[in-house]
């Protein structure tokens, strides 16, 4: 007999690749956009590293 608490499913259902992003991306939105905001700032990787402070080296 079998425990009234589980439930046998069958094979999960598939779905195109890009289904599931477009369904994920409508409930948990987007997670990595493609540019943040500090890419638009136009800074580039050389200014953020000339800002590290000397005891971070």
């Amino acid at each position: 007999m079998s425990d009234p608490g589980t439930q046998e499913s069958g094979p999960e259902p598939t779905e195109p690749e890009w289904v599931r992003r477009k369904r994920l991306a409508a409930v948990f939105g987007d997670v990595l956009p493609e540019q943040t905001s500090d890419d638009a700032s136009g800074k580039g990787d050389d200014w953020y590293r000339d800002q590290v402070p000397p005891h971070h080296g």
